[in-house]
């Protein structure tokens, strides 16, 4: 069982979720716009793909951009901003029991599949 953390507005969460289903991969969808993150999920979830929050961020998204020195945070203050403006997340992410994987470009997903 896998499951997706997905923006059905991204195009690459789209052919993420596409290729899983196209492979018979069991799949949860999480919408996390309609399922907001807690601030525990979603470290737990950056736990298992190891990447640390501010490697998630979408550093062109507006929102990132009207944050207060945004350079200057540490890894919880990012983990913060993450859970307040979800669309700077990087997507899709893409999890099982103990790992996970950024699945951008979809050749991650690809590669993680098969080691998985």
């Amino acid at each position: 069982m896998y499951t997706i953390y997905h923006n059905p507005r991204c195009r690459k969460s789209r052919e993420a979720l596409q290729h899983l289903e196209k492979h018979g991969k069991q799949v949860k969808v999480v919408n996390y716009f309609n399922e907001p993150f807690s601030k525990s999920i979603l470290k737990e979830v950056l736990d298992k793909i190891e990447i640390q929050p501010s490697q998630v961020v979408r550093k062109n998204e507006a929102d990132w951009k009207t944050v207060a020195n945004r350079n200057k945070l540490n890894e919880n203050q990012i983990l913060d901003i993450l859970i307040e403006y979800p669309k700077i997340l990087e997507r899709p992410i893409v999890v099982s029991k103990d790992s996970g994987v950024l699945a951008r470009p979809l050749e991650k997903l690809i590669s993680f599949l098969r080691s998985d």
